[in-house]
Protein backbone atom coordinates (compact mmCIF):
# COMPACT_ATOMS: atom_id res chain seq x y z
CA UNK A 1 0.00 0.00 0.00
CA UNK A 2 1.04 3.64 -0.47
CA UNK A 3 1.57 5.76 2.64
CA UNK A 4 1.54 9.55 2.85
CA UNK A 5 4.92 11.27 2.65
CA UNK A 6 6.40 11.80 6.11
CA UNK A 7 9.22 14.07 7.22
CA UNK A 8 9.28 13.17 10.92
CA UNK A 9 8.54 9.44 10.72
CA UNK A 10 10.15 6.38 9.20
CA UNK A 11 7.67 3.77 7.96
CA UNK A 12 8.24 0.10 7.24
CA UNK A 13 5.84 -2.76 6.51
CA UNK A 14 6.92 -6.36 6.92
CA UNK A 15 4.46 -9.24 6.59
CA UNK A 16 1.51 -7.28 7.98
CA UNK A 17 3.43 -5.38 10.67
CA UNK A 18 3.68 -1.60 10.19
CA UNK A 19 6.57 -0.05 12.11
CA UNK A 20 6.37 3.69 12.79
CA UNK A 21 9.68 5.12 13.97
CA UNK A 22 9.69 8.60 15.48
CA UNK A 23 12.63 10.16 13.66
CA UNK A 24 13.78 13.32 15.44
CA UNK A 25 16.87 11.96 17.21
CA UNK A 26 18.39 15.45 17.64
CA UNK A 27 15.42 16.19 19.93
CA UNK A 28 15.31 12.71 21.49
CA UNK A 29 12.27 12.22 19.27
CA UNK A 30 10.22 14.92 20.98
CA UNK A 31 6.91 15.44 19.21
CA UNK A 32 6.30 18.60 17.23
CA UNK A 33 3.03 19.43 15.51
CA UNK A 34 4.15 17.87 12.21
CA UNK A 35 5.11 14.57 13.81
CA UNK A 36 1.78 14.38 15.65
CA UNK A 37 -0.13 15.12 12.44
CA UNK A 38 1.86 12.50 10.53
CA UNK A 39 1.10 9.80 13.12
CA UNK A 40 -2.59 10.67 12.91
CA UNK A 41 -2.58 10.53 9.11
CA UNK A 42 -0.71 7.22 8.91
CA UNK A 43 -2.85 5.48 11.53
CA UNK A 44 -6.07 6.73 9.95
CA UNK A 45 -4.86 5.56 6.53
CA UNK A 46 -4.62 1.92 7.69
CA UNK A 47 -7.73 1.71 9.85
CA UNK A 48 -9.61 -0.25 7.20
CA UNK A 49 -6.60 -2.29 6.10
CA UNK A 50 -7.02 -5.77 7.60
CA UNK A 51 -3.72 -6.73 5.98
CA UNK A 52 -2.00 -4.53 8.59
CA UNK A 53 -2.14 -6.70 11.69
CA UNK A 54 -0.16 -4.52 14.08
CA UNK A 55 1.45 -1.11 14.40
CA UNK A 56 4.79 -0.97 16.21
CA UNK A 57 5.89 2.37 17.62
CA UNK A 58 9.53 3.02 18.38
CA UNK A 59 12.05 5.85 18.38
CA UNK A 60 15.19 6.46 16.34
CA UNK A 61 18.69 6.14 17.81
CA UNK A 62 17.95 4.80 21.26
CA UNK A 63 15.17 7.03 22.57
CA UNK A 64 11.44 6.38 22.33
CA UNK A 65 10.13 9.93 22.87
CA UNK A 66 11.13 12.67 25.30
CA UNK A 67 7.73 14.41 25.26
CA UNK A 68 6.36 17.41 23.42
CA UNK A 69 8.56 19.90 21.59
CA UNK A 70 7.16 23.38 22.16
CA UNK A 71 10.03 25.16 20.44
CA UNK A 72 8.08 25.59 17.20
CA UNK A 73 5.04 27.24 18.73
CA UNK A 74 6.22 30.87 18.53
CA UNK A 75 5.58 31.44 22.23
CA UNK A 76 7.49 34.74 22.18
CA UNK A 77 5.30 36.52 19.65
CA UNK A 78 3.58 39.68 20.82
CA UNK A 79 -0.04 38.63 20.35
CA UNK A 80 -1.08 36.80 23.53
CA UNK A 81 -4.27 35.52 21.93
CA UNK A 82 -2.34 33.89 19.10
CA UNK A 83 0.07 32.32 21.58
CA UNK A 84 -2.81 30.94 23.63
CA UNK A 85 -4.52 29.57 20.53
CA UNK A 86 -1.34 27.89 19.26
CA UNK A 87 -0.68 26.39 22.69
CA UNK A 88 -4.23 25.04 22.98
CA UNK A 89 -4.19 23.56 19.49
CA UNK A 90 -0.77 21.93 19.96
CA UNK A 91 -1.90 20.32 23.20
CA UNK A 92 -5.36 19.25 22.09
CA UNK A 93 -4.27 17.81 18.74
CA UNK A 94 -1.85 15.57 20.60
CA UNK A 95 -4.78 14.24 22.63
CA UNK A 96 -6.74 13.54 19.47
CA UNK A 97 -3.79 11.66 18.02
CA UNK A 98 -3.40 9.48 21.13
CA UNK A 99 -7.13 8.75 21.09
CA UNK A 100 -6.92 7.76 17.41
CA UNK A 101 -4.01 5.38 18.07
CA UNK A 102 -5.76 3.99 21.15
CA UNK A 103 -8.87 3.16 19.11
CA UNK A 104 -7.02 1.76 16.08
CA UNK A 105 -8.28 -1.74 15.21
CA UNK A 106 -4.72 -3.02 14.87
CA UNK A 107 -2.70 -4.26 17.84
CA UNK A 108 -0.45 -1.41 19.01
CA UNK A 109 3.02 -2.42 20.18
CA UNK A 110 5.54 -0.07 21.81
CA UNK A 111 9.29 -0.79 21.87
CA UNK A 112 10.48 1.42 24.73
CA UNK A 113 14.11 2.53 25.00
CA UNK A 114 15.87 5.57 26.42
CA UNK A 115 13.60 8.51 27.20
CA UNK A 116 9.90 7.67 27.58
CA UNK A 117 8.64 10.94 28.99
CA UNK A 118 5.59 13.19 28.88
CA UNK A 119 3.80 12.58 25.60
CA UNK A 120 6.05 9.59 25.00
CA UNK A 121 4.74 8.03 28.20
CA UNK A 122 1.21 8.79 27.07
CA UNK A 123 1.82 6.98 23.79
CA UNK A 124 3.31 4.02 25.66
CA UNK A 125 0.24 3.86 27.90
CA UNK A 126 -2.17 3.29 25.02
CA UNK A 127 -0.18 0.41 23.54
CA UNK A 128 -1.74 -3.04 23.67
CA UNK A 129 1.66 -4.60 24.26
CA UNK A 130 4.74 -2.76 25.56
CA UNK A 131 8.33 -3.99 25.71
CA UNK A 132 10.71 -2.02 27.93
CA UNK A 133 14.48 -1.98 28.01
CA UNK A 134 15.80 -2.14 31.57
CA UNK A 135 17.59 1.20 31.09
CA UNK A 136 14.60 3.04 29.65
CA UNK A 137 13.58 6.06 31.71
CA UNK A 138 9.89 6.81 32.24
CA UNK A 139 8.64 10.08 33.70
CA UNK A 140 5.93 12.73 33.79
CA UNK A 141 8.18 15.80 34.19
CA UNK A 142 5.54 18.45 33.46
CA UNK A 143 5.00 19.89 36.96
CA UNK A 144 8.73 20.53 37.27
CA UNK A 145 8.41 22.75 34.21
CA UNK A 146 5.42 24.63 35.60
CA UNK A 147 2.97 22.91 33.24
CA UNK A 148 0.58 19.95 33.51
CA UNK A 149 0.28 16.53 31.81
CA UNK A 150 -3.02 17.66 30.31
CA UNK A 151 -3.65 15.21 27.47
CA UNK A 152 -1.83 12.15 28.82
CA UNK A 153 -3.20 12.08 32.38
CA UNK A 154 -6.41 10.15 31.56
CA UNK A 155 -4.47 7.50 29.65
CA UNK A 156 -1.85 7.09 32.39
CA UNK A 157 -4.56 6.73 35.05
CA UNK A 158 -6.36 4.15 32.90
CA UNK A 159 -3.10 2.23 32.50
CA UNK A 160 -1.66 2.14 36.01
CA UNK A 161 -4.43 3.40 38.31
CA UNK A 162 -4.90 6.65 40.18
CA UNK A 163 -2.54 6.01 43.07
CA UNK A 164 0.54 5.33 40.94
CA UNK A 165 -0.37 8.07 38.46
CA UNK A 166 -0.56 10.57 41.32
CA UNK A 167 2.95 9.78 42.44
CA UNK A 168 4.46 9.98 38.96
CA UNK A 169 2.58 13.13 37.97
CA UNK A 170 2.88 15.09 41.21
CA UNK A 171 6.48 14.22 42.11
CA UNK A 172 7.86 13.79 38.61
CA UNK A 173 9.67 10.62 39.71
CA UNK A 174 11.69 8.78 37.09
CA UNK A 175 11.34 5.02 36.93
CA UNK A 176 13.36 2.47 34.97
CA UNK A 177 12.16 -0.39 32.82
CA UNK A 178 11.90 -2.84 35.70
CA UNK A 179 9.62 -0.55 37.70
CA UNK A 180 7.64 0.31 34.55
CA UNK A 181 6.80 -3.38 34.22
CA UNK A 182 5.90 -3.59 37.90
CA UNK A 183 3.58 -0.60 37.55
CA UNK A 184 1.93 -2.03 34.45
CA UNK A 185 3.22 0.52 31.95
CA UNK A 186 5.06 -2.24 30.11
CA UNK A 187 4.53 -6.00 29.88
CA UNK A 188 7.98 -7.35 29.03
CA UNK A 189 11.41 -6.37 30.39
CA UNK A 190 14.53 -6.84 28.28
CA UNK A 191 18.19 -6.42 29.16
CA UNK A 192 19.85 -5.64 25.84
CA UNK A 193 19.11 -4.34 22.37
CA UNK A 194 19.27 -7.88 21.03
CA UNK A 195 16.84 -9.16 23.65
CA UNK A 196 14.39 -6.35 22.92
CA UNK A 197 14.44 -7.19 19.21
CA UNK A 198 13.97 -10.89 19.97
CA UNK A 199 11.00 -10.17 22.24
CA UNK A 200 9.51 -7.91 19.59
CA UNK A 201 9.77 -10.76 17.08
CA UNK A 202 8.02 -13.11 19.51
CA UNK A 203 5.18 -10.64 20.02
CA UNK A 204 4.67 -10.01 16.32
CA UNK A 205 4.73 -13.76 15.64
CA UNK A 206 1.93 -14.19 18.17
CA UNK A 207 -0.01 -11.35 16.55
CA UNK A 208 0.21 -13.07 13.17
CA UNK A 209 -1.40 -16.17 14.71
CA UNK A 210 -4.52 -14.22 15.72
CA UNK A 211 -7.53 -13.61 13.46
CA UNK A 212 -7.40 -9.92 12.49
CA UNK A 213 -11.13 -9.16 12.47
CA UNK A 214 -11.71 -11.00 15.74
CA UNK A 215 -8.76 -9.15 17.26
CA UNK A 216 -10.18 -5.78 16.21
CA UNK A 217 -13.62 -6.64 17.64
CA UNK A 218 -12.08 -7.87 20.89
CA UNK A 219 -10.03 -4.71 21.28
CA UNK A 220 -13.12 -2.57 20.69
CA UNK A 221 -15.01 -4.56 23.34
CA UNK A 222 -12.22 -4.17 25.90
CA UNK A 223 -11.98 -0.41 25.34
CA UNK A 224 -15.74 -0.03 25.79
CA UNK A 225 -15.67 -1.56 29.29
CA UNK A 226 -16.55 1.18 31.76
CA UNK A 227 -17.53 3.52 28.92
CA UNK A 228 -20.67 1.85 27.56
CA UNK A 229 -23.49 0.94 29.98
CA UNK A 230 -23.02 -2.61 31.28
CA UNK A 231 -26.07 -4.36 29.83
CA UNK A 232 -25.78 -2.51 26.53
CA UNK A 233 -22.14 -3.56 26.35
CA UNK A 234 -23.03 -7.21 26.93
CA UNK A 235 -25.77 -7.04 24.28
CA UNK A 236 -23.27 -5.56 21.81
CA UNK A 237 -20.73 -8.21 22.80
CA UNK A 238 -23.27 -10.97 22.07
CA UNK A 239 -23.96 -9.39 18.68
CA UNK A 240 -20.24 -9.27 17.94
CA UNK A 241 -19.73 -12.87 19.08
CA UNK A 242 -22.56 -14.12 16.87
CA UNK A 243 -21.23 -12.21 13.87
CA UNK A 244 -17.71 -13.51 14.51
CA UNK A 245 -18.78 -17.15 14.85
CA UNK A 246 -20.87 -16.99 11.68
CA UNK A 247 -18.27 -15.03 9.73
CA UNK A 248 -15.40 -16.28 7.59
CA UNK A 249 -12.86 -16.16 10.42
CA UNK A 250 -15.12 -17.99 12.85
CA UNK A 251 -15.94 -20.69 10.32
CA UNK A 252 -12.28 -21.15 9.40
CA UNK A 253 -11.05 -21.03 13.00
CA UNK A 254 -13.52 -23.58 14.33
CA UNK A 255 -12.94 -25.87 11.33
CA UNK A 256 -9.18 -25.66 11.89
CA UNK A 257 -9.65 -26.55 15.56
CA UNK A 258 -11.72 -29.63 14.72
CA UNK A 259 -9.29 -30.65 11.97
CA UNK A 260 -6.27 -30.07 14.26
CA UNK A 261 -4.55 -27.63 11.91
CA UNK A 262 -3.67 -23.95 11.95
CA UNK A 263 -6.21 -21.53 10.49
CA UNK A 264 -5.37 -19.87 7.18
CA UNK A 265 -4.21 -16.60 8.74
CA UNK A 266 -1.62 -18.43 10.84
CA UNK A 267 -0.36 -21.12 8.48
CA UNK A 268 3.07 -19.55 8.15
CA UNK A 269 3.33 -18.56 11.81
CA UNK A 270 5.73 -20.26 14.22
CA UNK A 271 4.72 -18.32 17.31
CA UNK A 272 2.60 -21.07 18.91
Amino acid sequence: MIFPDCQELLLDVDDGILTITLNRPHKRNAMNSRLVAEIMTVVESVQDESSIRAIVFRGAEGNFCSGGDISGMNLEQADDDLVAKATWEFNRVFGRMVTTVNRAPQIIVAALEGAVMGGGLGLACISDVAIADENAMFAMPETGLGIIPAQIAPFVVARIGLTHARRLALLGDRVDGEEAVRLGIAHFLTHSKEELEAQLQKVTARIRSRAPNATAATKRLLLDVGVVEHEALLDAAADAFTAALRGEEGQEGTAAFVQKRKPCWAESDDGE
